[in-house]
């Protein structure tokens, strides 16, 4: 759980987390950027996509976007929209960063819930009259989701050494690589992984993570693109096949991923 932060750690905050609110118009947008970003709407719509996922934010759903991800957005023109940046480079300098780190450790959609949603909008009037008060209300809104997401989990302290070596023990990679492989093309969730091993969600991430050094869901996203590698190498298949073989929405998100984890762009690695 996020600890209590002094008023010298808050005001250390205050350089690094900015909180805007603001209404996201029918102008297509595509791009990528250095920082973590939260949203989390009180009204209307907003298309998103982000590599292989996409859904609507609405005051309902909101996404998690870790830094260096490209994703893409058009608005509805009439929403209220929380958007929050965070630096990748100054989250060690921060009171939560472990959180963060957790938070952002794959881009997300979540769902939010009615209390989540009645935070928002009290936060989105503060926002707009009391912007001086950006960074507390920042930190307030990512300790509510943090806690939204991850409270049914026991905090890393309470758990003694039996307890985390009976939940790394029921890590089944072969059966979690079975699956995987057989829902490539789907939208494949840490819910869904969790469910094989009899895990939280919460809980898996953890033991996945001290199993594996990697995220649940990056090391789907690697999976993916060992499987693309395959099929680019070894077959005469399109590209625009491939990528929707391995679970990405459009070529251009597929060959980003690609270039980024063999650094080269899968034409070339047809040769």
């Amino acid at each position: 759980m996020m600890k209590t932060v002094t008023d010298q750690e808050r005001m250390a905050e205050m350089a690094f987390l900015q909180l805007r609110a603001a209404t996201l118009t029918r102008q297509h947008v595509s791009h990528a950027h250095a920082h973590h970003q939260l949203i989390l709407a009180t009204s209307g719509v907003t298309n998103l996509r982000i590599e292989h996922q996409e859904d609507q934010i609405t005051k309902t759903c909101g996404c998690l976007i870790p830094s260096t991800y490209h994703h893409d957005y058009v608005g509805d023109g009439a929403n209220r929209t929380l958007v929050l940046d965070i630096p990748q480079a100054s989250l060690a300098t921060l009171v939560f960063s472990d959180e963060l780190e957790r938070l952002f450790a794959a881009p997300r959609f979540y769902p939010v819930s009615a209390q989540l949603q009645d935070l928002a909008r009290s936060l989105m009037n503060q926002v707009e009259h009391t912007p001086h008060l950006q960074t507390s209300i920042a930190s307030l809104l990512l300790r509510a989701l943090y806690h939204q997401l991850f409270s049914t989990d026991l905090p890393p302290h309470t758990l003694n050494s039996q307890h985390r070596l009976k939940g790394r023990d029921r890590i089944d990679l072969t059966r979690i690589d079975r699956f995987i492989d057989l829902h490539l093309a789907d939208q494949i969730t840490v819910e869904s992984l969790s469910g094989l091993c009899a895990l939280s969600p919460g809980h898996f991430h953890s033991c996945f993570r001290e199993v594996t050094g990697q995220t649940p869901l990056s090391y789907v996203q690697q999976r993916r693109l060992q499987a693309a590698y395959r099929l680019v190498t070894d077959t005469s298949l399109a590209l625009a096949r491939v990528a929707e073989r391995v679970g990405f929405r459009d070529q251009g998100s597929f060959s980003r991923a690609f270039r980024r984890q063999f650094g080269v762009s899968p034409s070339q690695s047809r040769g």
